[in-house]
């Protein structure tokens, strides 16, 4: 079957070589039983990968389930994927198969692999190894037979440094990666997907398919998609729907994108373009901090030689006054100088006994300051929602924008107490 016919039958839009790529990927390892980890952010159609590669296979008649591990409770996952006996635990009233057995023979499509628990993930790697399982609650080992394909939205590898996912199971399940990209990453593929979805939705509405003009058709490419395919079928449906003209212009358009990421979006200049600089808000954070940080760094170099040789404080004491009066005002030195504060004109007592500093407290000032990061933010924000919302998870984690579960998961690693 030629990729095209493959296109056609699960309904895939688009020729990037990207996409091709991971298509064909895709197709050459579905005659295998190899082990396949699709990675690509949500909404990209990971699911639709796992699809393609089971009906291609020598298992296309035989069962396909699709789980998601981060849906499904910590505490129940491993009765969902194994089975449990009757009386295993609170609730087990009779003996249930899971997933594994009930597919045997067939493939099962884990979504969301990096939730999983790290229990479960030794369960799993138990699976891949030797093909055996034990229901919970139970001491038989069983024997089953299925093709596992595990997709993420994260970096597995970046998990594994941190302890959060087994690097014998990565490597396990990264057989044969495909990478699914970003519709940002294909953006000749947007106007093709935009068409394709906008005529269907007029079949559905008995409208007419609305068109975009060139300015509006720009935008659209240019739109970052944090959603991908399914943020844009989205904007499809709203559009056909709501839109009262058959030719949308740019300023139409624009009331129907998000204005969180409108705002974010950088008007990119001429130059811009050329030289590829700058193309895009943090990148120019980052360069600002770093020249922030590179400028603290020079200061500080130069106040610890000034502690460790004071004859150098009286010529760095008039070069600062100097600069600060050209700078401020260079017609008219004293005038700045009586609006200065009294530190900045007053001579460095030269006399004075020096203030030396060794290695360890320069070091240990250094690492007062490295030792901000990301993580001390996070639990930070954590700290906040709860007591904002007086130690209601629910609330806290709706707040934050995350799953209940994952900050759970959260409260354990940061050792945070119910507030």
């Amino acid at each position: 079957m030629d990729l095209q016919s493959i296109k056609n039958r699960f309904g895939i839009i688009g020729n990037s070589p990207a996409l091709n790529h991971a298509l064909n990927t895709a197709v050459q390892v579905a005659a295998t039983d190899l082990t396949v980890l699709i990675v690509g952010e949500s909404g990209v159609g990971k699911e639709v990968f796992s699809q393609i590669i089971h009906s291609l296979s020598a298992r296309k008649h035989n069962p396909f389930i699709a789980v998601n591990c981060g849906a499904i409770p910590e505490g129940t996952i491993d009765s969902e994927l194994f089975g449990h006996e009757k009386g295993s635990f609170t609730g087990a009233v009779d003996s249930r198969k899971g997933y594994f057995e009930t597919v045997s023979g067939g493939t099962i499509f884990l979504d969301e692999i990096g939730e999983m628990p790290i229990g479960t993930q030794a369960r799993l790697l138990r699976v891949l190894e030797t093909g055996e399982f034990i229901r919970v609650g139970s001491s038989k080992v069983q024997k089953t037979d299925v093709r596992v394909i595990a997709a993420t939205n994260r970096e597995l590898i970046e998990f594994t440094e941190k302890g959060k996912f087994r690097q014998d199971l990565y490597y396990r399940l990264n057989t044969v990666p495909i990478r699914v990209p970003a519709l940002r990453d294909r953006k000749e593929d947007i106007p093709l997907l935009f068409r394709k979805f906008v005529v269907d939705f007029a079949e559905r509405y008995k409208t007419t398919p609305v068109q975009l003009s060139e300015d509006a058709r720009q935008l659209l490419i240019n739109y970052p998609f944090p959603g991908n395919v399914r943020e844009l079928k989205n904007l499809a449906e709203q559009i056909s729907v709501l839109s009262q003209q058959a030719m949308i212009s740019a300023n139409d358009l624009k009331a129907f994108l998000p204005e969180k990421v409108m705002n974010r979006m950088l008007a990119i200049t001429p130059n811009a373009q050329h030289t590829g600089e700058f193309a895009n808000e943090r990148e120019i954070l980052y360069k600002l901090f770093f020249d922030m940080k590179k400028d603290v760094t020079e200061l500080k170099k130069m106040f610890l030689e000034i502690l460790q040789n004071p004859s150098l404080a009286g010529n760095a004491a008039n070069y600062t006054k100097e600069s600060l009066l050209q700078d401020f005002h260079p017609n008219n030195n004293e005038t700045v100088t009586n609006n200065l504060p009294p530190a900045l004109i007053q001579p460095v007592n030269t006399n004075s006994q020096p203030v030396l500093l060794n290695e360890h407290e320069i070091q240990q000032h250094e690492e007062v300051e490295e030792s901000l990061n990301i993580m001390d933010k996070e639990k930070e924000l954590i700290i906040k929602a709860l007591k904002k919302h007086k130690g209601k998870r629910k609330d806290a984690s709706s707040d934050l924008g995350i799953s209940e579960r994952t900050l759970y998961r959260k409260l354990k690693e940061y050792d945070i107490d119910d507030l």
